[in-house]
């Protein structure tokens, strides 16, 4: 997708909740880009110590195990609002009004019961390595330099809770749409390769006149 113009807004308490819920999925992409450009500065330093000292960095295997699964979660609700994530279009795409909704929520419904079964389970894993009663709270840590595991396993629930609040959402945007036959709000929609070759333009284009 080109961007989040493919999402309707309007004055509705579904749209601004949809708002709202983006403002912070957009805090924690940026998160995750960031600590993406942290794992890169990790190698520079790692690689530059073997090289020039003789000795990589110090539990860096640990650092990529720890930062990893905010890498890979913190920015899925972020790409489910803008409909990013894989989808059978090819099957979707054959629908339109009603049905289309319909479809979009059944599919969006089955998502939801697996990300809270997700959920469930990340809780309970994080459950079993946090213990306030341990150093560092942890009742697990890495092999090389000892760090605590659990708040990488916390990430998971959470990052998954948000999406699970995303899934929440378009799931009543769809429902609207099913309910009043009209395009809804807070849902991405389907763009033809027409209207995303024209968005990327329209980006494009807003980047220059920035210069």
């Amino acid at each position: 997708m080109a961007g989040a113009s493919n999402v309707r807004a309007d004055d509705t308490r579904l749209s601004r909740a949809d708002r709202a819920l983006h403002r912070l999925e957009a805090a924690l992409a940026l998160i995750a880009g960031l600590l993406i450009l942290s794992l890169m500065g990790l190698a520079v330093v790692s690689v530059g110590g073997r090289n020039f000292l003789g000795a990589p960095l110090p539990g860096y295997v640990d650092w990529i195990e720890a930062i990893m699964p905010a890498i890979a979660l913190l920015g899925v609700a972020y790409t489910m609002r803008l409909g990013g994530h894989i989808r059978m279009d090819l099957v979707v795409g054959q629908f339109r009004g009603r049905g289309l909704w319909a479809v979009e929520w059944i599919t969006t419904f089955v998502v939801l019961l697996v990300v809270l079964a997700l959920i469930w389970g990340s809780w309970s894993h994080f459950g079993r390595s946090f213990d306030l009663s341990q150093p560092l709270w942890s009742r697990d840590s890495s092999i090389d330099i000892g760090l605590p595991i659990w708040p990488a396993k916390l990430v998971v629930p959470v990052a998954l809770a948000v999406l699970a609040i995303r899934l929440v959402i378009q799931l009543v945007g769809y429902g609207r749409g099913f309910r009043t036959g009209e395009t809804p709000p807070a849902v991405p929609l389907m763009e033809t390769a027409e209207e995303q070759a024209a968005a990327e333009a329209a980006v494009l284009a807003g980047r220059e006149d920035a210069r």
